[in-house]
């Protein structure tokens, strides 16, 4: 218990006790009662949130104490200190009882209606869920949490019959702001591309009831997978991914778009940013860092990169892309509307003692090494930016990706690469129980480009970085996030979510981070990782960028349950709605101010279970 709890029971054992024992005090015999009450978080006299201890005389003899007869004079506030652990309650949870199809993805709230909107790519829909009933009191763990159904879905919104286009596909993303609703949706071609062609990024009015009205229908780039609002709600930013087709015959370019909103009124059509500037021949060519993965077949740097996520900074000047397949971040200058800089992140170092990895799902257990030689690329797919001293920082969830088509793939295990003969981990990249079956890129690696290769290297960094403004690493968390599953759940670390299978993606990206979000409570910062693979989220105080801490990992998931989902048809085999929340893949902060319950929540898309979770945060 944390010591400025102890006061409570203290405080009240001594007011109770003014009461004589005879159980009559003051006035009339009238007996003291002691009322308390829970400060939420963001309270003005207690910023980490507490208790209000009341008292005074029943002199009316109800066994109630009124507002009336409370006295001022011996109220106490007990505060929580700034020391207070935060801790992740589940409160609610919708079900689509949909598996392995992401009928769960990215998620928003309405504040005024009390709507959580979320990505069903299933249907191809966004699904409306009613939140308003949430009740902290009704927290639940273990069995319950499982089992927990609480939310109901109120409607869902036909994005592609409301934009009445042909060859429309799925939803990708969504946001909101004030009244407003964005949606991205992609669409193909008459030859039977299914996402090559420009998206449309679908606007809506939200009213006070969460019931949305269709406005107007806006052409983007190709593959919209990702829009956001800006700080006040001025302009939409989406990130244009531009997948190549899967005989990699058709690669079109990725792009930014920006859709202007004037008096609340979204414009009809974008500003297209574009990277043909990067491009051989181009006239910033020599801007782009040779770290920065270009391999696409044939691809030009504009048809190679690929914008993934978007962050805007606190000061709504910058927006931050991910760009997860060449392994680097775009800084976007929102005010001229230009692309700023494209910044490399380099490798991580698995040759570090603080970067080992368990390399092998093949070695029967949990084996953590640190390999001279091999490395990992960041890959951030959802980025996050905050401020610490007016400084922009930017946090990213380093999934990784690979190019992995039928007319092109650059994935391979260790065990098929040509090393050199020099490499120190010659001999451990022929052993499946240490490096050989890790995944790895043949597009990178040999430096002196002699034919052999130099350097191991693997997608996505197992872990979450901070960095500042300009590219530099401020933070990383090293091999903590398996190390900590392997700590809670043993030889269930790093399993995959479509079985209970134990150790099953330590030769890919281990737990493979991949929701983030940023959520601010009482002046504190914390950043919230969602584990695709694995399961649950992990908890970090990141206030100040250069003193991170963890602060503790959630899991609603049963290890012991009999189960598999296909990802391709849906079909199930055993019970998966036993096994819990499976694939987190988008993440929503919902602030105390904003919340239904006035107390802080993160809501929670898991693809893979079909589920949506609502968690609340308190001290």
């Amino acid at each position: 218990m944390n010591n400025e709890y102890t006061i409570v029971p203290l405080l009240m054992s001594a007011l109770l006790l003014t009461a004589c024992s005879d159980g009559t005090s003051g006035q009339n015999g009238s007996n003291t009662l002691v009322k308390m009450s829970t400060l939420s978080i963001g309270n003005e006299q207690c910023a980490m949130g507490g208790q209000l201890l009341q008292s005074g005389l029943d002199v009316n003899a109800n066994g109630v104490l009124d507002e009336s007869e409370i006295d001022d004079a011996q109220s106490q506030t007990v505060c929580h200190g700034q020391g207070a652990t935060l801790k992740a309650e589940l409160v609610g949870r919708y079900q689509s009882e949909i598996y392995g199809l992401s009928a769960a993805e990215i998620v928003d709230f309405d504040p005024l209606s009390k709507q959580v909107f979320v990505i069903n790519a299933k249907s191809g829909k966004v699904d409306v869920l009613n939140a308003a009933d949430i009740d902290v009191t009704d927290a639940v763990s273990g069995s319950g949490a499982l089992a927990l159904n609480n939310i109901v879905k109120t409607t869902d919104i036909d994005v592609a019959a409301d934009v009445g286009l042909t060859h429309l596909g799925g939803v990708n993303s969504l946001s909101v702001y004030g009244d407003l609703l964005a949606v991205a949706i992609e669409r193909g071609d008459a030859l039977g591309n299914s996402k090559q062609a420009n998206g449309f990024v679908a606007f809506y009015r939200i009213n006070d009831a969460g019931e949305t009205s269709f406005l107007h229908a806006v052409e983007v780039g190709a593959l919209p997978d990702n829009v956001t609002f800006n700080r006040n709600g001025s302009l939409l930013i989406v990130a244009n991914e531009g997948e190549p087709n899967t005989a990699y015959s058709l690669d079109p370019e990725g792009s930014i778009s920006m859709i202007a909103i004037k008096e609340n009124i979204p414009a009809t059509t974008a500003t297209a940013i574009g990277f043909a500037d990067f491009n051989k021949g181009g006239a910033r060519e020599g801007e782009l860092d040779p770290m920065i993965k270009i391999n696409g077949p044939n691809a030009s740097v504009a048809q190679d990169l690929e914008p993934e996520y978007i962050a805007v900074s606190e000061d709504n000047l910058k927006a931050y892309v991910s760009l997860q397949e060449n392994n680097a971040i775009a800084v976007i200058d929102l005010k001229d509307k230009k692309i700023e800089s494209i910044l490399p992140l380099g490798l991580k170092d698995y040759g570090l003692y603080e970067n080992r990895i368990d390399a092998s799902d093949k070695d029967s257990r949990i084996n953590f090494s640190a390999y001279a030689g091999v490395y990992g690329m960041y890959q951030p797919d959802t980025i996050s930016s905050y401020q610490w001293r007016q400084t922009n920082f930017i946090v990213t969830a380093n999934e990784g990706d690979a190019r992995d088509y039928d007319g092109f793939s650059e994935e391979a295990r260790a065990d098929d690469l040509n090393l050199d003969p020099s490499h120190p981990q010659l001999d451990a990249a022929q052993d499946k129980t240490q490096l050989g079956r890790l995944k790895v890129t043949t597009s990178m690696g040999d430096i002196d480009n002699d034919g052999d290769v130099d350097q191991i290297i693997s997608y996505g960094a197992r872990s979450f970085s901070i960095w500042d403004e300009h590219g530099n690493q401020v933070f990383d968390s090293g091999s903590e996030f398996s190390r900590i599953t392997a700590a809670v759940l043993g030889d269930n670390f790093n399993n995959n979510n479509d079985e209970n299978k134990g150790d099953s993606r330590s030769d890919d990206k281990a737990g493979e981070p991949e929701a983030l979000a940023i959520g601010k409570i009482a002046d504190q910062y914390y950043a919230f990782i969602g584990l695709e693979r694995t399961g649950g989220i992990m908890i970090y105080n990141i206030t100040n960028p250069f003193s991170v801490s963890f602060v503790d990992y959630v899991v609603n998931r049963d290890f012991d349950t009999d189960f598999e989902i296909d990802s391709d048809t849906g079909e199930v085999k055993g019970d998966a709605s036993l096994a819990g929340d499976l694939g987190p893949e988008g993440m929503k902060f919902i602030s105390a101010n904003d919340s239904p319950t006035s107390q802080p929540l993160l809501v929670i898309g898991n693809e893979v279970s079909g589920t949506t979770s609502v968690y609340a945060l308190s001290f």
